[in-house]
């Protein structure tokens, strides 16, 4: 389990195919610190950690991880959105998130507004996922909070911190981004729609 609260950047560094799957080696400050095993977020998307040398680890995403998420599209250079599974002695500063993406959406506004940067996401809500005002996101394994909430489109504010220390500097208008909607709310959503009213 994560929490959205993002450790670090990983930068990839080499990309190969084992016949459906693809292993990435990337280098990163936390590279030191993880062990063979260990889960490990990558915008979003829960890898395990299948080795370890020195700054430089390795994961592998299977095909059906390929065509859910955006890694499929990642090439060496690019950066990604680094969490570590989340400890049980901590603070909870983010809100209950998976790793489990439930499908990608695209960037379709950006406006830097004097310090802080607005976002506006469009996603195929015929897959079931919805957003609601004031709930939560997570994009690119970032947790966020959704205003403008609409049936397929909602909008979220980026401060200066997250805008430093995330891929979101990077993100621009056409982009595919992981979304991983709330998992109490597909809950809920489950729950009722199971009722005939």
């Amino acid at each position: 389990m994560f929490t959205g609260i993002i450790e670090s950047l990983g930068e990839i560094l080499e990309i190969s195919e084992e016949g459906t799957n693809r292993t990435f080696t990337l280098t990163s400050p936390v590279a030191t610190e993880l062990k063979i095993d260990q889960s490990l977020s990558h915008n979003g998307v829960c890898l395990t950690v299948t080795g370890v040398e020195g700054n430089r680890y390795q994961v592998t995403a299977v095909e059906e991880t390929l065509k859910k998420t955006n890694l499929g599209l990642l090439k060496p250079g690019d950066q990604v959105n680094l969490e570590r599974c989340m400890p049980a002695n901590g603070r909870f500063d983010g809100h209950i998130v998976q790793g489990h993406v439930d499908q990608t959406g695209t960037c379709v506004y950006v406006e830097e507004r004097e310090g802080s940067w607005l976002y506006d996401f469009e996603y195929d809500s015929s897959q079931g996922n919805l957003t609601v005002e004031k709930g939560s996101i997570c994009i690119n394994g970032v947790s966020l909070t959704v205003f403008n909430s609409e049936e397929k489109r909602f909008r979220v504010t980026i401060i200066p911190y997250t805008y430093a220390f995330t891929n979101f500097n990077r993100l621009a208008e056409g982009d595919t981004v992981n979304l991983e909607f709330d998992i109490l709310g597909k809950y809920i959503k489950r729950i009722i729609g199971s009722y005939n009213l």
